[in-house]
């Protein structure tokens, strides 16, 4: 048995710190993992023992431009003339990458294009891997890529067969000639069938926050989150352990890899609003949703880029973020009531789990964002020990999960059927 596995994963860190994750617990069962993503990314892959091999694909440099700015706040979308080269450059290099190591399996992130046809045209077992349930068809609710919700059992159902045709259409040509030029392979047919078999599918989220849909088959693996714990070698700035000895827990609020065209004016109706709920806060800018201070900020608000949630969240009364996959499963393994302000993409369907689950109050959309309606949802955040109480047994409950030794088991499991 070959026991080399290529890791393919491209965009933002919440695309690749659960492939991280996944990784270390493949190594640590015996395999010999490489993992392929975007340069900005080595360090974290490095630092956490894994081979890492570059593809060419800047997503996040991509989002700093108007361009992606505009697409990330749901305004429009990036031309696909600006993407294709890109996209093509991204392929290629997953190609040389995978020809170069000759893996036994490969797993993949749908956002790379190429895995599926890397394994077919090595005819090694693919395995698509994601943090949301949008590949696997279901009358339970509508494609978490289209914003969920739950449209009657039809529409449900009809949505993932129109995401797939309409997500991947524009795409289809690339593929294609890369597939002939690349890989010497005829035109795709499905990329949802591999040598006569379902692909398998593994969702690296909680059971308990998206219960398993009743009418998915045996191809569809929810296995539990894949937390990356990178709390144990980080160490926090000085004035922010000061500031968190300073007085109550404060709220967080971070957009993470959203950015804002307008950063400074949603940055203004945070304060106002954080003002209005009497609130100590951390502020996360990331990618740019929100904005640094150019002087002196409040004495009640720290500015932070960046630090590990597992480390973060838990030092917090509650979590305000944009509804990221990752974000989310961080916020509710800490026990910590969340409002989202969902942007684009699968992060209403996660703001409505949250508000259903009873572990906080509705989403707002940012664009519906008033600094009344946040300071509202920050008192409801601070104030319902209800919720609280929920949002604490929740996060009791994930933390007893085993996402990743699940998936290990998974994949050593369907590995072995179809060798």
């Amino acid at each position: 048995m070959n026991q080399r596995i290529l890791i393919l994963t491209a965009g933002s860190q919440g695309d690749v710190q659960p492939y991280v994750a996944l990784g270390v617990g493949l190594t640590q069962a015996g395999f010999d993992v490489t993992l392929a993503t975007d340069a900005s990314f080595s360090d974290l892959v490095n630092r956490h023992g894994l081979p890492f091999a570059p593809l060419r694909a800047p997503f996040a440099q991509l989002a700093q431009t108007e361009a992606g700015k505009a697409a990330l706040s749901g305004k429009k979308s990036v031309q696909l003339r600006q993407i294709m080269p890109m996209l093509r450059q991204m392929m290629d290099d997953a190609w040389a990458v995978a020809h170069a190591l000759q893996p036994g399996a490969v797993i993949y992130h749908p956002k790379v294009l190429a895995g599926y046809h890397i394994a077919e045209k090595l005819a090694v077992p693919g395995f698509l891997a994601m943090a949301l349930p949008g590949y696997s068809p279901t009358e339970a609710f509508f494609n978490p890529m289209l914003g969920g919700g739950d449209r009657g059992p039809w529409l449900n159902r009809l949505s993932y067969s129109l995401f797939f045709k309409l997500a991947l259409l524009p795409y289809r040509g690339l593929i294609n000639r890369w597939r002939s030029e690349a890989l010497a392979l005829p035109p795709v047919q499905s990329e949802f069938v591999l040598r006569g078999q379902p692909i398998s599918k593994l969702y690296g989220y909680s059971p308990q926050v998206v219960p398993i849909p009743q009418d998915w088959d045996s191809s569809s693996v929810v296995t539990g989150y894949w937390f990356l714990d990178g709390a144990a070698n980080w160490q926090p700035p000085a004035d922010l352990v000061a500031f968190l000895a300073q007085g109550s827990p404060p709220v967080y609020l971070g957009f993470g890899s959203m950015v804002s065209q307008d950063a400074e004016r949603l940055t203004r109706l945070t304060l106002d609003a954080l003002q209005q709920a009497g609130q100590r806060a951390i502020l996360a800018t990331g990618w740019g949703g929100l904005s640094s201070f150019s002087g002196e900020g409040p004495e009640n608000v720290y500015v932070l880029k960046a630090a590990p949630h597992d480390w973060l969240f838990p030092h917090c009364v509650a979590v305000v973020h944009h509804g990221g996959a990752g974000t989310t499963g961080a916020g509710l393994r800490a026990g910590k009531p969340t409002l989202i302000c969902p942007f684009i993409g699968d992060q209403p369907f996660w703001g409505q789990r949250v508000f259903e689950l009873g572990v906080g109050p509705r989403p707002i959309p940012h664009r519906q964002l008033t600094s009344d309606s946040l300071a509202q949802a920050l008192r409801t955040l601070v104030a319902d020990s209800g919720m609280q109480q929920r949002a604490a047994n929740l996060g009791a409950s994930l933390r007893d999960e085993q996402g990743v030794a699940c998936a290990v088991e998974v994949l050593r499991q369907r590995w072995l059927e179809e060798i």
